[in-house]
């Protein structure tokens, strides 16, 4: 699948995989000075890049665990969507979760993106609902 980016920034980077069978494709800071986010604190930090995903797909914005193992530092919504008609820059909220003051520098890899599929929906609403097993049983009413 051929998708098109275009570096709105001369410190944009493509994003590139780890291996050949990586899922996610990594997002790199697009910053011309480190910037400190402090403990429990979000800071919008730009890619610099515009990404066209395809119609009937959307970017997944996810952590990178080494990043968020490591550095304590995730995606602030932790799973971000970008729909397929969003054409602006791709900024990642990252969010600091630890209790020191983190440091990200330039061209960092800062979350990943996956391209997911998913299907279009109509809703249509009803007064009932097929029975099953389960029901209506909630959270933990597997037993699990």
């Amino acid at each position: 699948m051929e998708i098109k980016i275009r570096k709105a920034s001369p410190l944009a980077k493509i994003p590139t995989r780890g291996s050949e069978k990586a899922a996610g494709y990594d997002l790199y800071a697009a910053i011309a000075e480190p910037v400190v986010i402090h403990p429990h604190e979000t800071v919008m930090i730009d890619t610099g890049l515009q990404i066209e995903i395809p119609d009937g797909y959307f970017g997944a914005v996810v952590a990178r665990s080494g990043l968020a193992v490591k550095e304590n530092l995730r995606p602030e919504n932790c799973i971000g969507v970008v729909d397929s008609d969003y054409r602006g820059n791709w900024f990642i909220g990252l969010h600091n979760d630890g209790v020191e003051d983190r440091t990200v520098v330039p061209q960092e890899r800062i979350a990943q993106m996956i391209v997911i599929p998913y299907l279009s929906a109509e809703f249509v609403e009803t007064d009932s609902l097929s029975e099953t097993e389960r029901g209506a049983g909630g959270f933990g009413s597997t037993g699990k």
